[in-house]
């Protein structure tokens, strides 16, 4: 028998006029927009030009869809076939960059009423929240909320806005409110804003969940005034090197048995201490640690080499700035110390003993497990922070002034 040989072709494509738009995203909007009375909430805030409802649900599609610049958005918007079912008239990109202004010129009352509707709208009969703070990138050096800060964004050398986002927890896992701030505040200063932003809603007994970096006495007992429950997490000191060394898995609690973690409760008059230990997280800090040690002997051995040389120190071990001038000297200890004397040395100063060690505290009563399950819950505002910079692609913002600014979270939001 003879083999055949045959060779697929694709099909040539032939260019037509057709236009394809994301009708499903467009209607979504329209849909939820009326269900929650958008069009009270924004229409009262522009009353003359062009509809600032379909502005917004136009804009808001664009950013479910393409989602690149406002000058980029306008080109879109202005399509004969969305102006037609946006029923709008061909405008200038810079009526976006006045809609965003609009928005963040009224973005108290704006906020107030979305939050206000959405309630309204679904019963939610658990209030429960997480809180948590971001920062992203901002283009341009106008804006006075620009601040060089900790940057989430591995960033350092851009300016950024923080972003705090209020999100009512598990089953419902909603955004109810966003705020915005100066690049350089911190998590423990955002929180009273954000927070504030949201407890008229929230249920007396409400739990607030929220991380170590806004841990204050301050911003606790803010929560306690309200009648409010909280769960956090907290930065180990030296006063829970006493509870690590007496810590006994044989007569703790085990959680979970896969990653080995076991946990005590500390009960105390006004709150209670959850003290875990996970012998994987244990693990892969010792493993990182480690690595830690051997670069650091590594790195000395080539200084040590440069000294017996007499060479001159590599600019990565030298202050690099022309307009500094000093004099400095090295010295190792390895003339002293063998290797293993090296890492013996480094390794104390590295491990502490608190490897693997974490804490939760509360002023709720709970169980170890269920404390640890709803702290990890809290991961789902991560994942809101995760859409928005890389679904949505929310960074790095390319707005100039405050206003634009807080509009365009606004609409990304």
């Amino acid at each position: 028998m003879m083999n055949l040989k045959t060779k697929i072709r694709a099909f040539p494509t032939i260019p037509n006029k057709n236009i394809c738009v994301p009708i499903g995203s467009m209607l979504a909007v329209q849909y939820f927009y009326e269900k929650l009375n958008f069009s009270d909430v924004f229409g009262k805030h522009k009353s003359r030009g062009l509809d600032l409802n379909s502005l917004l649900i136009g804009l808001v599609s664009y950013k479910l869809t393409e989602n690149f610049s406002i000058k980029e958005a306008g080109k879109w918007l202005n399509q004969k076939e969305i102006l037609e079912i946006l029923n709008l008239e061909s405008f200038h990109e810079k009526v976006l960059y006045r809609t965003l202004e609009i928005l963040g010129r009224n973005k108290e009352e704006i906020l107030s009423d979305i939050l206000g509707n959405l309630f309204s709208v679904y019963d939610f009969e658990e209030t429960d929240i997480n809180l948590d703070w971001t920062s992203i990138t901002l283009y341009g050096t106008k804006s006075k909320l620009g601040k060089f800060g900790y940057s989430r964004d591995h960033r350092p050398d851009k300016l950024q806005i923080t972003v705090g986002v209020s999100e009512l927890k598990k089953p419902i896992n909603i955004p109810i409110g966003v705020t915005v701030n100066k690049g350089n505040v911190l998590d423990l200063k955002h929180f009273p804003e954000t927070y504030n932003k949201v407890k008229s809603k929230l249920k007396k007994g409400s739990l607030i969940v929220f991380d170590k970096g806004a841990n204050t006495v301050e911003n606790i007992k803010l929560i306690q005034e309200d009648k409010m429950t909280y769960l956090t997490s907290m930065k180990l000191n030296s006063s829970d090197d006493k509870i690590i060394e007496k810590f006994d898995v044989t007569k703790a609690e085990q959680i979970d048995s896969e990653k080995g973690i076991y946990g005590i409760k500390i009960v105390k008059p006004n709150s209670i201490k959850y003290f875990y230990l996970s012998e994987s997280l244990q693990e892969k800090q010792l493993e990182a640690k480690a690595r830690t040690v051997l670069k650091k002997l590594q790195e000395a051995k080539e200084i040590q080499e440069i000294i017996v040389k007499n060479k001159k120190l590599p600019k990565k071990f030298r202050i690099n700035n022309e307009l500094i001038e000093i004099d400095y000297s090295f010295k190792t200890k390895l003339e002293e110390l063998s290797d293993d004397e090296a890492i013996e040395l480094l390794k104390s100063s590295i491990i502490n003993g608190r490897e693997g060690f974490f804490c939760l505290i509360s002023n709720k009563n709970l169980t170890l497990e269920k404390a640890l399950e709803i702290y990890r819950e809290k991961d789902s505002i991560e994942k809101i922070f995760n859409s928005l910079k890389n679904e949505i692609q929310i960074k790095p913002l390319r707005v100039w002034s405050e206003n634009s600014i807080h509009g365009a979270i606004m609409i990304e939001s």
